[in-house]
């Protein structure tokens, strides 16, 4: 009977896991492909068309896992509300500078939401998934502020790169480096690179997982094994 039910409840888990993974990435998707097709078709206002596709898909999404998925993610709830803010300025101004500083800030609030809360002995990346995982707390510290750090990255490379588009109104005075030139297509498009670099860095993280959530699950098994 369990041999049974086993294929069955794991069908499901991966389904919703696939869900949540569509509603959490699929904005970036929309993004993508309504950007690429506006710039053939309407050049430079590709940006702000691509910004308000984004802004409505991002919206359902949040309003999927809310309403359907009955779960309520912090990270993509912040993540909307600058998504909607950044993007409502820039489209009314008419100025590409609002989008383009938008994935900085929402990585910089990550990082010193996480490392503050580190501070302060209140974990929030333990609060986000104590659900999913059964950590000892140093293990929930190493694993918060190494993606702290990642989203300091990811803040630091959005700047890299939004500063040096040659194509649009980024003025000279904000380069960093005067050999380095790329455009606007580039950037949108590197949000499907800095998601997939994303998806290898939380990979990476599966060690430090597996080595805690074992030992803590065996009872004190390595203890066992190095006696």
């Amino acid at each position: 009977m369990n041999f049974e039910e086993n294929p069955v409840s794991q069908t499901e888990t991966t389904t919703k896991q696939g869900t949540s993974m569509l509603v959490d990435f699929g904005p970036i998707g929309v993004w993508i492909v309504v950007y690429n097709l506006s710039r053939m078709f309407f050049g430079d206002a590709a940006i702000y068309i691509g910004t308000g596709a984004y802004m409505i898909a991002a919206v359902i999404g949040l309003g999927y896992a809310i309403r359907v998925e009955k779960r309520f993610p912090p990270m993509l709830i912040f993540t909307t509300v600058i998504v909607l803010g950044m993007g409502t300025i820039g489209i009314i101004l008419q100025d590409p500078i609002f989008l383009y500083l938008k994935p900085t800030i929402i990585n910089l609030f990550y990082s010193f939401l996480i490392l503050v809360s580190v501070a302060l002995g209140h974990n929030v990346w333990k609060v986000f998934f104590a659900s999913v995982f059964n950590l000892p707390e140093e293990a929930w510290t190493m694993l918060a502020v190494r993606w702290a750090l990642w989203f300091q990255f990811l803040a630091l490379l959005n700047e890299a790169m939004w500063r040096h588009i040659t194509d649009s109104v980024v003025p000279e005075s904000a380069r960093w480096f005067a050999e380095f030139e790329i455009s606007e297509a580039f950037w949108a498009n590197a949000k499907l690179g800095v998601m997939v670099i994303s998806l290898i860095f939380a990979a990476l993280q599966m060690p430090l997982l597996l080595k805690y959530q074992r030992a803590e699950d065996d009872g004190g098994g390595d203890a066992g094994e190095a006696a």
